[in-house]
């Protein structure tokens, strides 16, 4: 049988990356080539990739939650699973019909050790098929609170290592327009989130930092940096974690006092346990 051939002008795939997959993630088109918009998506992809590469070496199983399409439980057992001789990703997603199709591609793609699960992320924690240890949780563009119901998750199973792309915070924001005017009379750093627009980026960044005390408070060492470039996406920003057993003695602390100070103590348990 003859095999496809990748273009000539598309020497940016990894050799033996599916082309079938890249079609379907519409990054190929059909006839097997890369367009100005693909190449740019294919970019975008690998550089996601390199970050999440060196935690799977001795990875076995990964959870992927609000894995959507699971375009990136697809991508990551395409370039790193297929050809080991073991190792399991597991897409958790709440619509049903995108978990039909997601075991439907992995079946026709011949990935066996994947699967995928109809839950949301708080279900999760109460799903039998699911193991009571995990190596790799990832979260990506997973919507206000459900990041943190993923962080909870990794905590709960032991994660190793936890991949968090934090999207459409919207939790803290409305905790602070609640005490907007107590805080005001109160404080002039009232004042970053008097408006709307800023009380809703405030409330974004806050949740992050929060979200990064906790990790360290539970032995985690943490990463952020810039996933894509600004003029790509503004949900941004990529939150690594690897456990490493010392927790950081005073991120508990620090986080009460963040909390305190912007008058949102009504959060504490979510980001404080």
């Amino acid at each position: 049988m003859k095999k496809p051939n990748i273009p000539a002008a598309a020497p940016e795939i990894r050799p033996g990356q599916s082309l079938e997959l890249l079609k379907e993630l519409h990054i190929l088109t059909r006839d097997g080539k890369l367009n100005q918009d693909s190449r740019r998506k294919l970019k975008q992809v690998y550089h996601l990739l390199q970050f999440i590469e060196p935690l799977l070496p001795d990875a076995e199983t990964l959870v992927d939650h609000g894995a959507g399409k699971s375009y990136l439980g697809f991508l990551l057992y395409d370039s790193y699973i297929k050809n080991r001789a073991s190792g399991e990703i597991i897409g958790i997603e709440s619509r049903p019909e995108l978990v039909a199709r997601s075991r439907e591609l992995a079946a026709r793609l011949g990935f066996q050790r994947m699967r995928f699960v109809a839950s949301t992320v708080e279900e999760s924690f109460a799903a039998p098929e699911l193991p009571a240890r995990v190596d790799v949780v990832t979260a990506l563009h997973a919507c206000d609170t459900a990041t943190d119901d993923a962080i909870r998750f990794a905590l709960d199973r032991q994660a190793t290592h936890i991949v968090l792309v934090p999207c459409c915070q919207a939790e803290v924001a409305a905790a602070l327009r609640a005490r907007k005017n107590e805080s005001l009379g109160q404080t002039p750093l009232a004042e970053l989130w008097r408006h709307p627009l800023h009380s809703r980026e405030l409330g974004s960044h806050l949740s992050n930092v929060l979200r990064c005390l906790l990790l360290e408070a539970h032995g985690y060492a943490v990463t952020v940096t810039e996933l894509v470039g600004w003029e790509h996406s503004l949900k941004n920003e990529l939150i690594l974690a690897s456990r490493r057993g010392a927790p950081r003695q005073n991120a508990r602390e620090r986080a009460e006092a963040i909390l305190s100070a912007f008058h949102i103590e009504n959060l504490a348990s979510r980001f404080i346990y």
